[in-house]
């Protein structure tokens, strides 16, 4: 059972900044190798699930650790708050035409989680329909898994309550970050307690399980973030085609 707030959100003391940043670096130039080599194959898949409460560093995970992949092959895709066409099918629709092709990377920047977090947080669902959601999103990943051959990886940047107030403060503060500013994140900050409770529940009752990632410091966030994908990604049995013997 995982419990939050007994994990660190700082990164650990033995590791120097400045080395884990050129490792990064190191890290996003092999991913980029990697998702080469998977777009000319196209027989696998890779799904990246990237949830944590706002200004917990979504989008730089994005910017900094998949730096050198092939847009050809990669995608993103940003969950806001359904359309009206999304909100007239079943909460998981638009999640599975965007799944990713063979041969591709799909970046989920929110994903289907919010459907249990958010509106759970809001008590615009009740608890039976939480779990009945929560049996579907494991049926989902676990098909995309093993009918797609898909490998699913799922981050929650673990930021804390305190950094989050710092860099929503930022926000107001610096001229080149106030088009980040919404004040609807000071507003879902209130429901700080909510969030962790439900977070909890989603991790814990994933089949597919999460990496926690300490991200009050952003190098080493990118870095937990990065080892993860290579790691995931040379577990494959990933090979260049090539012509046949003549």
């Amino acid at each position: 059972m995982i419990h939050l707030s007994s994990i660190d959100t700082d990164a650990p003391k033995k590791k120097e900044k400045e080395k884990i940043k050129k490792e990064v670096e190191k890290l996003a130039k092999r991913i980029g190798e990697l998702q080469h080599i998977m777009y000319a194959q196209k027989k696998y898949s890779l799904l990246i699930i990237l949830q944590g409460m706002d200004a917990s560093g979504k989008d730089g995970v994005v910017k900094n650790v998949f730096s050198d992949c092939n847009p050809s092959g990669i995608d993103t895709f940003a969950f806001k708050k359904p359309n009206e066409e999304e909100f007239a099918h079943d909460f998981l629709w638009r999640c599975h035409k965007i799944a990713p092709r063979k041969g591709n990377m799909m970046i989920f920047v929110r994903s289907h989680y919010e459907d249990i977090l958010i509106q759970r947080v809001h008590k615009w669902i009740d608890e039976d329909r939480v779990a009945k959601r929560m049996k579907a999103i494991n049926a989902f990943e676990e098909l995309l898994i093993d009918d797609n051959d898909t490998s699913v990886l799922k981050f929650y940047l673990h930021i804390s309550e305190k950094k989050q107030l710092e860099k929503l403060q930022e926000r107001i503060d610096l001229p080149e970050k106030q088009w980040k500013h919404n004040d609807a994140d000071w507003e879902e900050r209130k429901f700080w307690p909510q969030y962790m409770e439900c977070y909890e529940y989603a991790i814990n009752e994933s089949v597919v399980p999460w990496h926690i990632v300490p991200s009050d410091q952003r190098w080493y966030r990118n870095y937990f973030v990065a080892k993860a994908v290579v790691e995931a990604l040379e577990k494959l049995p990933l090979v260049l085609p090539t012509l046949p013997a003549k």
